[in-house]
């Protein structure tokens, strides 16, 4: 590890990368750190290899940061934020998703590893509350947001919108919340890997298929019906009349479309991911650990992203293609 004073601030952690314009360092609570090399004030190099602060250590940062007003609940893998009521009901909800995701992936031969640092989400009270701490932070959120992750901070935040409702229900409201818990195990289970991202679809999909009650609820939802994600699946089927040539190639190539038309995006990420996981489990894992191996802080450029597909899946995009979109408009 390495310490360096940035702006009066120590901070402790891994160097990932580095140039004469910028200097990125992953630091011990797990946050992703970019400045320039002028603004280092100070530097050492310790003995230490690196290692994530203890949950001890981060649960006394967090009560620092967030004050008397707000508790930390914990479990194995989650340290979640609240404010101080006789009881949390999220902490259970994420770690019980965190089961749910390993034994989705496990079952279809994906390891996943063991996450380097407690996951951390904050539950703010309000909607208000929520807003004003997304915008300290820079996110800029519409205004429909309930939660989001930040691969930054490698945290989610939210707010609670299910308080008055009971333990067995609240998943009615939260499918952005188990959207946004799906992001956050991803990256920090080796499925995907935060200093070189998979394509913009590529984690969207999953995170659109982990929506669905039969993937988080395996055990109490088996049937391939219970998952399907209704909304995206409906959304992709009646953009199907306009889809014109070549449509998979452009989309595989960049994150272009996500800019252009954001919902239909979301669509053919799920409805590509779906196909791919349930047709094709085992090449759907190994480009999963491609996309995962890739040098930080690397570009990834249109070729490479065909290049990479087609080695796993077949060159004939064509072919493919065909037996896509056969598939989803066969799912009912």
């Amino acid at each position: 590890m390495i310490r360096v004073k940035v702006g009066g601030q120590w901070l402790e952690g891994q160097p990932l990368a580095w140039s004469s314009r910028s200097f990125h360092l992953l630091t011990r609570d797990g946050t992703l750190q970019q400045f320039k090399p002028s603004s280092v004030h100070d530097f050492q190099q310790t003995r230490q290899p690196f290692r994530s602060y203890t949950a001890g250590e981060m649960r006394a940062r967090l009560l620092l940061e967030f004050g008397d007003q707000y508790e930390v609940t914990g479990t194995s893998h989650y340290l979640v934020v609240h404010p101080s009521r006789p009881r949390d009901l999220w902490a259970n909800r994420f770690e019980s998703l965190f089961r749910s995701f390993e034994l989705y992936f496990g079952s279809r031969g994906l390891v996943s590893a063991s996450p380097k640092f407690p996951l951390v989400a904050i539950v703010f009270s309000n909607r208000p509350s929520f807003v004003a701490h997304a915008r300290l932070t820079g996110a800029k959120l519409p205004d429909s947001a309930i939660g989001y992750y930040s691969p930054r901070s490698n945290r989610i935040l939210m707010y609670d919108q299910s308080a008055s409702q009971s333990d067995q229900d609240w998943h009615h409201h939260a499918k952005t919340i188990i959207h946004e818990a799906a992001h956050q195990m991803a990256y920090n289970t080796g499925v995907h890997q935060r200093s070189a991202p998979p394509p913009r679809w590529c984690s969207e999909g999953l995170a659109s298929m982990f929506e669905a009650q039969g993937v988080w609820d395996r055990r109490h939802h088996r049937d391939r019906s219970a998952r399907i994600n209704r909304p995206q699946l409906d959304r992709f089927q009646r953009s199907l009349a306009d889809r014109q040539p070549n449509s998979l190639s452009r989309f595989l190539m960049n994150d272009r479309a996500f800019f252009e038309d954001s919902e239909c995006f979301y669509a053919e990420s799920w409805a590509l991911t779906f196909f791919l996981a349930e047709t094709q489990p085992k090449n759907y894992t190994k480009y999963l650990q491609v996309t995962a191996s890739r040098k930080p802080l690397s570009g990834y450029g249109p070729s490479e992203r065909i290049e990479d597909f087609v080695e796993i899946f077949g060159r004939d995009l064509d072919l493919f293609e065909a037996h896509y979109l056969r598939f989803i408009q066969r799912l009912k």
